[in-house]
């Protein structure tokens, strides 16, 4: 549960990110070692973030996509799931860093026949530099949180049998798995939802909210005074520069 202390110091990361210049453009290949912040605000996505999904799902390495999807997904094939994902059926939860670059995903996927409604698929995509801080599973449980408040009863997982990372966030959270050669099936059976479970949600999708918003006007903020400084510095040179 989210409690006013745990709330103003995510609010004062927030306040630290907006001040701080955004980080200078790094190797694909580097991996962020850093901890994972106290609190990570995952948002809810709509359809305005259809392009964002599909830089990140492109950008995923080839064994990276053949995990996520089961086989090797060609770029034409990412951006057919993309066009069909369904806003209003399913849920779509990401994480953004300050850069507004989608760095993790989860999409909880609500079975299309109605006589399994009370079911609902999970699957999760973070991008290589932004691995070992725990985002996988804070994506698992802010799915699990939504499923149970919507009343989904039973939440599973299909992967591949070596797709490890993702049995053992399965694993961790209390799921059973069954395991039938290369594919693996980890089931979830989900508690009914309370108060608690309600405001957690609610407040946890408030906070997220915010963070986007101030990484939009930092990032708005910090292109402005780069312009100013570009200017400022066009303006220097042509002092310098000797007539012809």
């Amino acid at each position: 549960m989210i409690d006013a202390k745990n709330l103003l110091k995510a609010s004062l990361e927030v306040g630290r990110d907006f001040l701080r210049p955004p980080p200078s453009d790094a190797p694909r290949e580097a991996v962020d070692t850093r901890s994972a912040p106290f609190l990570v605000p995952i948002r809810s996505l709509g359809a305005n973030h259809r392009a964002r999904i599909a830089r990140h799902l492109l950008a995923l390495e080839p064994q990276d996509r053949y995990l996520r999807f089961g086989y090797q997904a060609q770029d034409s094939q990412i951006e057919r799931y993309v066009d069909g994902l369904n806003f209003e059926r399913d849920e779509i939860f990401g994480i953004y860093n300050r850069k507004l670059e989608l760095i993790a995903m989860a999409h909880l996927a609500y079975a299309q026949d109605a006589s399994y409604q009370a079911c609902a698929e999970f699957g999760v995509s973070v991008l290589a530099h932004s691995r070992g801080r725990g985002y996988g599973a804070r994506l698992f449980d802010r799915a699990a949180m939504h499923a149970v408040n919507d009343g989904v009863q039973l939440m599973f997982i299909h992967a591949l049998s070596e797709n490890t990372a993702m049995l053992k966030i399965a694993r961790n959270a209390g799921a059973r798995v069954e395991r039938d050669g290369s594919e693996s099936e980890a089931y979830l059976q989900l508690p009914v939802p309370t108060l608690d479970s309600r405001v957690t949600e609610i407040l946890e999708e408030q906070v997220a909210q915010a963070d986007y918003r101030f990484k939009v006007q930092a990032k708005q903020f910090w292109a402005f005074l780069a312009l100013l400084q570009d200017g400022r510095r066009d303006a220097t040179d042509s002092d310098h520069t000797p007539p012809p």
